[in-house]
């Protein structure tokens, strides 16, 4: 079943299996070692489970077998980052607590409610409560006459694709007082050079992650692009929407510093 509500559960699980990297490291700092029998082969944090726990395959190819050989009692799930299917799938014979975070508000509900879930509600707050100075303290930090610069944040490439206004990291580009100059658009849209001269792209984001671009592709577009500032990013800081997000607000400090 997919859970629809924090008691819905009615234990604490003991078999637990992410197929969300980000809430895979948030089950680690909430100190759930034991617990987390199974995750994804990109759940790559922390390092000592990636190398020792029970890989179930991708977040979009969860290998079912792998799952059923761990009996989980319970799977955490991201409609995003997850199939439909695959999560359907899973949920006729394990309870499924099925995520969707869009913003920075919907992640610090999500840290609360698994918080719930797996008996840690005091550490989860505690967590929320930090995320939540340090993000306040990054928009104080925010210059007073900052301009917004034209933004572009690049996820992928062949062909180069970037984020709508209903994602995670759009969010996250409007903490830093970045303009996304694709706010009009949803997801995640296929984008060109010329749409980005057109634009008038003054800034423009390379992500390490889903597609790790290198400074050969800062050089490729710098030429196309001769009037745009292009910096590689930390694409974990921009769209890890758990425990992350610790050094989410810090990283965009220095980030801005260096940009303006």
């Amino acid at each position: 079943m997919i859970l629809d509500s924090t008691e819905a559960l009615g234990y604490v699980p003991k078999r637990i299996v992410s197929l969300v990297p980000s809430q895979t490291e948030l089950l680690y700092w909430l100190g759930l070692e034991q617990e987390t029998v199974g995750i994804t082969k990109f759940c790559v944090h922390p390092d000592q489970w990636f190398r020792s726990k029970t890989r179930v395959g991708g977040t979009k190819a969860v290998n079912k077998s792998s799952v059923d050989s761990l009996q989980p009692d319970l799977i955490i799930a991201n409609k995003e980052e997850n199939l439909q299917e695959q999560v359907e799938a899973l949920a006729r014979d394990y309870p499924v607590w099925l995520t969707e975070i869009k913003n920075l508000e919907d992640a610090l509900q999500m840290i609360n409610d698994i918080g719930i879930l797996v008996d840690k509600q005091k550490k989860a707050e505690s967590l929320i409560r930090e995320i939540g100075k340090s993000f306040d303290s990054l928009g104080s930090r925010l210059p007073t006459t900052n301009s917004r610069l034209a933004t572009c944040y690049l996820i992928w490439q062949d062909p180069y694709m970037t984020i709508g206004h209903d994602t995670f990291i759009h969010d996250m580009l409007s903490k830093c007082g970045f303009e996304n100059i694709f706010a009009n658009k949803t997801r995640y849209p296929e984008v060109t050079v010329s749409q980005l001269q057109t634009a008038n792209c003054e800034l423009l984001l390379l992500a390490s992650e889903p597609f790790p671009f290198k400074q050969k592709h800062v050089d490729e577009l710098q030429i196309g692009l001769p009037n745009s500032k292009i910096v590689l990013v930390d694409g974990e800081m921009f769209s890890w929407y758990g425990s992350r997000l610790l050094s989410a607000a810090e990283y965009f400090k220095k980030l801005i510093s260096s940009i303006l």
